[in-house]
C-alpha cells in the first residue's frame, strides 16, 4: 500500500469508502480495535451510509457481530453524524478517488458532485 493511501479518507467521499478506508477512518476516531472485525464482515462505505436506515434489530444485529461495546457505537454514531454534517455544509472538496485513473477525473468530479446534491436532499430528510 503507498504511503498516500495510508491518509485518512476524505469525509465527502465516505459512501465510496473502501473497507480499507473504513479501518482509517477507525483508527482516526479511536476505534481503531474495531478495525479488522469491521474488514472481516465487509463494512465499507456505502455499508456505513446505510446504517442511517437500520431497524433496532439490524442494530443490535451489527453490535452482536462486530462485538461492539455500546459507547464505541455510539462513537461511532456521532463521527458518521459527523461526516454527514460536513457533508451538508460542503466543507469538503469533491475529488478523484485514489481508484480512478486520472483521465476520469473531470467526468467522476462532476458525477460526485450531482450525487452530492442528492443525497444532501436525502440526509436533510433524517432527524
Amino acid at each position: 500500500m503507498s504511503k498516500e493511501r495510508e491518509r485518512p479518507p476524505e469525509p465527502l467521499d465516505f459512501f465510496i469508502w473502501t473497507v480499507e478506508d473504513v479501518g482509517l477512518w477507525l483508527e482516526e476516531i479511536n476505534l481503531g480495535n474495531y478495525r479488522e472485525i469491521f474488514k472481516e464482515n465487509g463494512v465499507n462505505g456505502e455499508y456505513l451510509e446505510g446504517m442511517s436506515m437500520f431497524t433496532t434489530e439490524q442494530i443490535l444485529r451489527f453490535i452482536r457481530k462486530c462485538h461492539m461495546k455500546w459507547g464505541d457505537f455510539i462513537t461511532l454514531c456521532k463521527e458518521l453524524r459527523r461526516i454527514k454534517v460536513a457533508c451538508l455544509k460542503g466543507e469538503q472538496k469533491v475529488r478523484r478517488p485514489w481508484w480512478a485513473p486520472a483521465c476520469l477525473s473531470v467526468v467522476f468530479v462532476k458525477a460526485a458532485k450531482r450525487n452530492r446534491q442528492s443525497r444532501v436532499v436525502s440526509l436533510k430528510l433524517e432527524p
